[in-house]
């Protein structure tokens, strides 16, 4: 889809194509289940059983990004891939911790995809990270993290833009890692923290509460509270919304029952996001389609699109460039 957008939610180990997994792997010598490189991954569910599968076969592919000349590669495809499917502005997330030991530590293997991520942007395609802390890890972790992201905070292609908090959402007391938000928001990086997709409104309220985003990865569950999603999108905060990872993981069953809709017609402001392509086996563009299939308009897809720059650190002229673009790609639709 030709659509100029903003990518704002996917993963680095997860970015990678299972064609560049197959290669690692034999390189590595390393044997991986059949599900990586099936059609559809299948026995994932929201539950914790569901979650384990999901983070067990993630972690194997995690585990063949062995030294620096493999951390580049996976920034440059992750570029490559978003640029042809649109996509103007990336902000890649990452947790360094899991390849620092190939590289000599965790400052070293975050230097390493910065400086591919700058290399990989030009005056058509940036691409920015986000330092994410694990909920499975302890609180102290996570200010390390922050600290280090809070020491390359910057603007624009090559810089971390923003701080986040992932994995398995019944891990960890929220609470506790907002002594690390506090850190990476002083050194002026969004709170991007994941929020609302395995756990509803009550969990999503602590994390607005206790971690003050500036986006939500994902938050599609605000939409089973309207007074909570009508508080949220009053807050001004963002979704990162993921379809596809959503009905992958069983959070709803199909792709008709995802309440985008309903987070739209509050006034939400929202990106769409591929997550996990290796896992889910969807891309960004896909999300789109599965917008269309929701029945929205040229007009909604192109209010995605101006929002997903919207909430995103892309720098002002991004922004504006891609402005005109996607009004000269709504034009074409409404005048054919």
């Amino acid at each position: 889809m030709s659509l100029p957008k903003a990518h704002l939610h996917l993963h680095f180990t997860g970015s990678m194509s299972a064609d560049t997994l197959q290669d690692l792997a034999a390189e590595a010598g390393v044997s991986l289940s059949d599900q990586l490189f099936a059609d559809k991954v299948t026995g994932l569910s929201p539950d914790e059983r569901g979650w384990f599968r999901f983070q067990r076969l993630y972690d194997m592919a995690r585990g063949v990004v062995r030294g620096e000349d493999i951390m580049r590669r996976l920034v440059r495809e992750a570029a490559a891939a978003d640029r042809a499917e649109g996509s103007r502005w990336l902000e890649l997330q990452v947790d360094p911790t899991s390849y620092a030991p190939f590289v000599g530590g965790i400052t070293p293997a975050l230097e390493i995809i910065l400086d591919e991520a700058a290399k990989a942007s030009d005056d058509d395609f940036g691409m920015a990270i986000i330092v994410a802390a694990s909920r499975t890890r302890h609180p102290l972790d996570a200010r390390m993290l922050a600290r280090l992201a809070a020491h390359h905070a910057g603007e624009g292609p090559g810089t971390v833009i923003g701080f986040g908090l992932s994995n398995d959402e019944r891990r960890g007391e929220t609470a506790e890692f907002a002594r690390a938000f506090d850190i990476a928001r002083r050194a002026g990086l969004l709170s991007v923290p994941h929020g609302g997709e395995l756990l509803g409104p009550e969990h999503i309220r602590s994390v607005v509460r206790d971690l003050s985003p500036d986006r939500l990865g994902h938050g599609i569950r605000a939409g089973e509270d309207p007074q909570l999603l009508g508080e949220i999108v009053e807050a001004g905060v963002g979704f990162e919304v993921c379809p596809g990872s959503n009905v992958s993981l069983g959070v709803y069953p199909d792709i008709d029952e995802v309440p985008l809709r309903t987070l739209l017609d509050a006034g939400a402001k929202v990106a769409l996001g591929a997550d996990d392509p290796l896992i889910f086996h969807t891309r960004l563009v896909d999300q789109y389609r599965f917008a269309q299939q929701l029945g929205l308009t040229p007009a909604d897809l192109a209010g995605l699109a101006r929002d997903s720059f919207a909430i995103s650190a892309a720098p002002v002229t991004v922004r504006e460039a891609a402005g005109a673009d996607i009004d000269a790609w709504l034009e074409d639709r409404t005048t054919a």
